[in-house]
């Protein structure tokens, strides 16, 4: 199962899904307020934190009687993977956390990659210009200057998204504190960083990585917050490899 990031959907994982799909059976969704889902699923009190998403993505496993399975999360999707995991360990073979951060926010020792300041500026920009606030962090995010199609890929993606939702989900994105959930997590688990990513330093990876018992840790010679974009064929063999590993 494969589940995108904030501003993103299902689309996003078009460059790692056929090879993915020549080996194993893959499930692609689309939260609640991205891509082709449903509007009128949208409620902002049961989105307002991950939980909601979480018991979706539970819902999905026992709607098509999936599980256990290898859960990919991109981003805050990590995290929802965490979340979910957690509650209901008996669907989870294995995580594959991508590019993940349990809090963006830096705290005492903690380095998130942004002060509390730099959230509010962010999330005050969002509110007050949605579509200039895109246009701006999309290729920030993406990384890779010298490849702008990539930025304009996101941006485009950003756009598709209903404003007021994508306000709501990225409070809840970028204010989230799941850093004593990741103990909580009883699956194998493969973290996996990007070299050079400006949302999840590497600090945040080493963070999960030592927070969650027995996970593993790579590093992909990438850069950017989107390495299924920007890195697709070592993203495809991370999420293979792990995901067939009988060990």
């Amino acid at each position: 199962m494969l589940a995108h990031g904030f501003g993103c959907d299902q689309n996003l994982w078009r460059l790692v899904t056929p090879a993915l799909a020549e080996r194993f059976r893959v499930v692609l969704f689309d939260h609640v307020g991205a891509g082709s889902s449903d509007p009128a699923a949208w409620d902002e009190e049961r989105y307002a934190t991950l939980d909601g998403y979480a018991d979706d993505v539970l819902e999905i496993c026992r709607t098509l009687g999936l599980g256990p399975l290898t859960f990919v999360g991109h981003s805050v999707s990590a995290m929802i993977g965490v979340l979910a995991a957690a509650r209901r360990p008996e669907y989870f073979a294995k995580l594959v956390l991508l590019t993940p951060s349990p809090r963006y926010i830096d705290d005492r020792d903690y380095r998130g990659g942004f002060s509390a300041e730099d959230i509010d500026e962010l999330l005050d920009s969002l509110d007050s210009n949605y579509l200039g606030w895109s246009a701006t962090m999309a290729p920030v995010i993406m990384g890779n200057p010298d490849r702008p199609e990539l930025g304009e890929e996101l941006t485009n993606s950003f756009c598709r998204t209903d404003p007021a939702m994508a306000r709501v989900f990225a409070r809840t994105t970028f204010l989230s504190d799941n850093r004593s959930d990741l103990e909580r997590v009883t699956v194998p688990t493969l973290v996996v960083q990007c070299a050079q990513d400006a949302i999840a330093p590497p600090e945040v990876g080493a963070f999960v990585h030592t927070h969650i018992p027995g996970s593993r840790l790579i590093t992909l010679d990438a850069i950017g917050h989107c390495p299924q974009l920007s890195a697709p064929e070592a993203t495809t063999a991370a999420i293979a490899d792990f995901a067939a590993d009988t060990r």
